[in-house]
Parts: structure tokens; sequence; C-alpha cells
């Protein structure tokens, strides 16, 4: 652009520069305070991560669910980026369910133990120490699909995942077992940026680097009590705010600064928690003392829920889910009156893929009327309504999968 002097403006940089993470921008960004006059519905804000009783809040309540969303939308985006979904899986209705789901899980890490093909790993952490389930989603539904039902119909993870992402949302999740001496994590940055390497992340520009946090919600569920010394996830509140935080967390000064300014919760069992991937976080380490009997083990199923606008960090393959599944499905959906009510359908949004691309719009046309053909969700309340067996829902979820290909 020439000016009217006749020097020449040229427009920024599309990216940030590798070398422009500032401690001193960082540090006021994490001196900020969450106010609980912020976030009324909260039972409370400790340590500036904002606490929901969802026990003593009506989820039914049309104009309350709004209002949670708001609030919850507020805390990820400007807020301190973490909250907590106090007796989410309530004891009082889901003691059997997460007992049968622990049982799934010390059952598929037993015999992946014993795969010499198996290797377990951390993206942010020496492995060895930890156990570890990759996709647990589908291997839960494999082992177990009663407890993998149940625990997929809970309204509130409905909720949460609808207010930071909206519809047609995806869920992945990895189970992770802390063992006595287990060493806490290296804190960074998640999924998806926080996965590339510094000189990869530093070649998107700038609106990628705020994009990538708004397309994943975290989240964890206490499949154990989490008492503070069996190393609960650490937090800087308000970080993720930090725009050039993809490329700081690595930075020695800032990982010092982490290390002497995180909070951390204790969690009870059923608890859930949620927060950006953008927010500096890592696992702390399990300081209880060893035992015969292998000590204290904390354990957390890990939630990571992608809009159905990015991609997801691992596959998930709804077929055999959905075979596995398809019988006990039909009979809660005839038990309920031959309706798609609340639960089976946070069940189908939480396990079918609600986003119909990329397909070959040449075999899949829109559907009448419609912008956009079937997706897995349809098919499936297709399917429930009228009245397939296994085999027909199978069938149709593999007809959709070939006709979407090229």
């Amino acid at each position: 652009m020439t000016l009217s002097n006749g020097s020449h403006k040229t427009v920024p940089s599309r990216l940030f520069h590798i070398d422009a993470p500032n401690l001193n921008d960082f540090k006021k960004i994490c001196s900020q305070t969450a106010d609980k006059s912020t976030y009324t519905l909260a039972e409370s804000v400790e340590s500036n991560i904002p606490i929901y009783n969802v026990s003593t809040l009506d989820i039914q309540n049309p104009d309350l669910a709004a209002r949670l969303q708001d609030e919850w939308y507020h805390i990820l985006s400007t807020g301190p980026g973490i909250l907590v979904l106090k007796g989410m899986y309530h004891p009082t209705k889901y003691t059997q369910t997460l007992s049968a789901a622990n049982t799934a899980f010390t059952n598929i890490i037993n015999r992946e133990r014993q795969s010499p093909q198996t290797k377990k790993g951390d993206h942010f952490a020496a492995s060895g120490k930890n156990d570890r389930i990759w996709n647990s989603f589908s291997k839960h539904a494999l082992e177990d699909p009663a407890s993998f039902i149940d625990y997929y119909s809970n309204p509130w993870l409905r909720l949460v995942s609808e207010s930071w992402l909206g519809p047609a949302y995806r869920i992945t999740a990895q189970v992770n077992v802390v063992k006595p001496g287990g060493a806490a994590q290296d804190s960074h940055r998640d999924y998806h940026l926080g996965f590339q390497e510094l000189e990869r992340s530093a070649a998107f520009p700038r609106s990628v680097q705020l994009t990538s946090q708004y397309l994943t919600l975290q989240g964890a569920v206490a499949h154990s009590n989490m008492p503070i010394e069996s190393g609960p996830t650490r937090f800087l509140p308000f970080s993720q705010t930090y725009e050039i935080g993809y490329l700081a967390w690595r930075r020695a000064e800032f990982r010092e600064y982490f290390q002497a300014n995180y909070t951390a919760l204790p969690l009870e069992f059923g608890d859930g928690l949620f927060f950006n991937p953008a927010v500096f976080h890592a696992a702390g380490a399990n300081e209880t003392e060893p035992a015969a009997d292998g000590g204290f083990q904390r354990k957390a199923n890990l939630l990571q829920i992608s809009s159905g606008l990015g991609k997801t960090m691992e596959s998930i393959d709804t077929i055999p889910i959905v075979e596995r599944c398809w019988e006990t499905l039909v009979r809660r959906f005839q038990a309920a009156g031959g309706a798609v009510d609340g639960e089976l359908e946070n069940f189908i949004l939480a396990v079918a893929d609600g986003y119909p691309f990329p397909t070959n719009l040449d075999k899949r046309p829109p559907a009448p009327s419609g912008m956009a053909p079937e997706s897995e969700q349809e098919i499936m309340v297709r399917g429930l309504k009228e009245g397939w067996g296994r085999e027909r829902a199978v069938d149709e979820l593999k007809k959709m999968k070939a006709d979407s290909c090229a």
C-alpha cells in the first residue's frame, strides 16, 4: 500500500513469530480472578475453577439449561477455561455403570498387556508407569455394551459438549490409570495444534492459532476418587486466552511459571471436569504410597470431544459399535413406548456421526428439501422408528460408508 507521502505500508504478518511469546504478558493474563458473581449457577469457585453441583440443577428446565450453557461457554472462552460438574455420574444412579465400566477397562488393560503387539505411550510423559487404553470409546462398547450405553447416555455430557461445540460433535476417549510413583506430565496445550511440533505449529496462521481451541472440548470423568496426592490434573486458569500460547508452552520459562503457579482440585468418583484444550495443563504425579496390592491408582476416562466441523484425534468406526449395541437399543426404544427419548437420543449423539461430510454427492444426494444427505445419527433414529433388526441397521450404515467414498 502506498501512502499519500509516498511511503509504503506493509500488511502485518499472517503468522505469529516463533520468538514472540512474552512471559510478562502471560503472567498478566494468568493473574486474573474468577468471580462467583459472574457464574451465578455455580455452587462455588475454588482456585479459580467454577464448580457446579449438578444434583441440585434441573437439566429438564430449558431456561436453566440455556443459562448453564451460556456460563460454561464464557468460562471456556474468556473465563478461567476449566469447570467441574460435581456428581456428573452421581453414585445414586451410576454406581453400577461406573463399576461395570471399570471392570471392562481392567479386562481390556489385562488383555492388551499380554499382547506383544500392543505398545502404550503418553503424549506428554514417559511411558511405563501408566496403564492406558487408546480408543476406550470403541473398546468399551465391544466389551460391555450395556454399561457403554448407560455411560454415554448421560445428559450432562451432551449439555456441556453442545455448550462449546454446538450440534454434531464427535466423542473419542482414552482411559488413563496412574499408579503410585507415576510421574507428572509436562505442561502443555492439547489437540489440534498442541500435537504439532513447534515449527509446524508456527506455520499455521493466526486465525488457525485461535480457531484450534474452538474445535475440541477436553474432559475427564473420575473413575476413582482423586485426592490431591494422587495427582489430579494441574491447570493454569485463563491461560487459554494467551493468543501465542501454542508457540509458548514448550519454552522453559513458561513451564517454570506453570510449575510455580498451577492449581489442582481433588475430584470424587463420578465427577466430571471439562476444559478448553488451550489451557496450559498437565496430569499430576501420583505421590501416594506403593503397596503390595498396587496401591492407590488414579483412574480417569479422558474425553476428547470434537466439533463436527473438525477432525477427531482417533478414528471411530460406528458400525461395530452399533452392531454390538443395536439389540439393547431396540429393547430400550420399545420400553420407552416406541420413542427416541432423551437418553436414547443422547446415546445416538455420542456414538454416531452427526455430520455427513465429506461424502459423494453423486451417490448420496441431499435428502428431499434438505441441504445434506442423512447422517449416521439420522439413519440410527430412522432404523429404530422403522423397526430394523441388527443386520439391516448394520447394512444401512455400511452402504452409507461405501457410498460416501469417491
